[in-house]
């Protein structure tokens, strides 16, 4: 009977380690769950997002400051520009990919069709929130030709007492806390912009065009540039795999960046006491999701416990990419053998088996020209990951992370500024470029800015065109003067060589027509007889009406 009971406990105590594992990485590896739901953040987010909304016309909605609205992280936001045109609301969902255009306000004179005619581009367009995720809505607005779209919010704030007391909306069906406009998972291919504009706000909008009278709204993208040097961070985790691409390419654009910016990565670091992992009995509740006795953890990569790669693996790679910033990217901000340490990694060991593999990690280290017994070094004196006992570097992370409210990874933050959309190498670099002061950023800003493959400007120096591209359909300037000069150039000798034998043919022709008819002298004063030839020889330099 004893054994029995033993046995029961140590099931029942697996158990509840699972469970609680499990609640952890749902939490942590599950955003897209909240693509339409509301998510409880504090009212006042801490990552400075400076995107500004306003109507510009009619003008008695403008409202100094612009509009409070809550932006997508999925789509491209313009960093740097603005997006300012005509509105239309259309009374579909927009949650199926066959709504009709033809519908919606302001309504449109009717066409030869017999229907009104379709959404006229370029529009923003504006939708109820409701029935489907963000991404399916912002999707289908934009294969319809919206430039951006607007979500028009449903329900109202609890603490917003104008939409409390001017709708139908109860205590019990208020939302607690603000919405995120969250991907959920499929957002990769949304290019346009999106805003949600709470309730009492797109109402006015919506009464308005809904009276058939334009609105016109603008939307633009600001960041800080307070001097000639952009400060940017990436958070993220060695298991991320939706920043793999941006860290294989980045390399060479942080070095032409060169001091002109300062990077700082940052480990997303889970703290296990908050999370009952690390438990007041001193013990580690959460198994091999964490180390140090269950204070340092993250989710399971493989959403398998027991096998691939696991969340302490995870932890412990994380502490070692802190240490070889320290020692090889702190100083200068730009960070070159760190850059080579990752791609090293990512080339030998990102796979479940290498992982973790300590000598895979050393040979990483050795190719990146970097001292393996210095990063271990690095790793033990900060509290290393084996014993229960605090890490003063992934404390320090813990504490960076609560403060900048970082809720989703990747997340890349300049001038202090969290990021909006997709993470691509096209995105970061325009947003960097956007943060310089007028007139201080580097030359391949100027030169590489707008152009749609970043990597391959980068490197030479000028944007390539479509075979370079990949199809890009976009020439440098200097390509295309070159061209042009060579176009003018081929055309200006073909011209002067045809003139040049035009001018010649008609010489004959005179010369041949002149020896035929002009009359032949008897003999000159010599006595000597005149040839015919003589004066078409002269090349018309004498004259026929002497």
């Amino acid at each position: 009977g004893n054994q029995r009971k033993k046995i029961n406990y140590r099931e029942f105590t697996y158990i509840m380690a699972m469970f609680r594992a499990t609640i952890l990485l749902t939490l942590l590896s599950s955003p897209f769950a909240f693509a339409d739901q509301e998510i409880f953040v504090a009212p006042t987010t801490p990552d400075n997002v400076t995107s500004r909304l306003q109507i510009e016309i009619p003008s008695k909605l403008s409202k100094e400051g612009g509009y409070d609205h809550r932006e997508a992280l999925f789509g491209v936001p313009p960093y740097g520009g603005t997006i300012s045109q005509k509105v239309y609301y259309t009374d579909s969902d927009l949650c199926s990919p066959t709504f009709d255009t033809r519908s919606g306000y302001p309504e449109r004179d009717v066409d030869e069709s017999g229907s009104q005619a379709p959404w006229e581009p370029p529009f923003i367009l504006m939708v109820d929130r409701g029935d489907c995720s963000f991404v399916q809505k912002a999707r289908n607005a934009q294969h319809a030709g919206a430039a951006a779209v607007i979500i028009a919010d449903n329900t109202c704030l609890c603490n917003d007492e104008e939409c409390m007391n001017n709708t139908d909306i109860g205590d019990g069906e208020c939302q607690r806390g603000e919405p995120i406009m969250a991907d959920d998972g499929s957002g990769g291919d949304i290019f346009i912009p999106s805003f949600l504009m709470f309730r009492m706000d797109a109402q006015r909008v919506i009464d308005e065009v809904q009276q058939n009278k334009m609105v016109q709204i603008t939307m633009s993208w600001a960041l800080p540039a307070p001097d000639d040097r952009v400060e940017y961070e990436l958070w993220t985790v060695p298991s991320d795999t939706v920043s793999l691409t941006f860290q294989e390419s980045w390399k060479q654009i942080a070095l032409k960046l060169d001091d002109r910016s300062y990077f700082t990565p940052h480990q997303y670091i889970i703290d296990g006491t908050k999370a009952s992992c690390h438990g007041t009995d001193g013990r580690n509740h959460c198994f091999n999701l964490c180390t140090n006795n269950g204070r340092y953890c993250a989710a399971d990569p493989d959403n398998h416990i027991e096998l691939g790669i696991s969340g302490a693996d995870v932890v412990r790679e994380s502490l070692r990419r802190i240490c070889v910033w320290k020692h090889h990217g702190a100083s200068d901000g730009i960070g070159e053998k760190y850059w080579n340490y990752i791609l090293e990694f990512l080339k030998e060991c990102n796979t479940p088996h290498f992982f973790g593999n300590k000598s895979c990690v050393d040979s990483a280290l050795k190719h990146a020209k970097i001292k393996v017994d210095e990063i271990d070094r690095c790793i033990t004196d900060s509290g290393g990951t084996e014993t229960d006992q605090s890490n003063t570097f992934l404390d320090l992370e813990i504490v960076a992370r609560e403060k900048s409210g970082i809720v989703f990874l990747p997340t890349v933050f300049v001038n202090n500024v969290a990021l909006r959309g997709a993470l691509s190498t096209s995105s970061v670099f325009t947003a960097i470029c956007a943060g310089f002061l007028q007139d201080t950023e580097p030359d391949i800003c100027t030169s590489c800015t707008g152009c749609r493959n970043i990597e391959a400007c980068v490197k030479n120096g000028v944007c390539p065109g479509d075979g370079s591209a990949g199809g890009g359909g976009s020439v440098s300037k200097r390509t295309f003067g070159l061209s042009l000069l060579f176009v003018c150039g081929i055309f200006g000798a073909a011209g002067y060589l045809h003139w040049r034998k035009t001018r010649d043919d008609m010489r004959d022709q005179v010369r041949n027509i002149l020896a035929e008819y002009m009359p032949l002298e008897d003999k000159d004063e010599g006595g000597q007889g005149s040839s015919p030839m003589d004066f078409a020889r002269k090349g018309a330099t004498t004259s026929l009406m002497s």
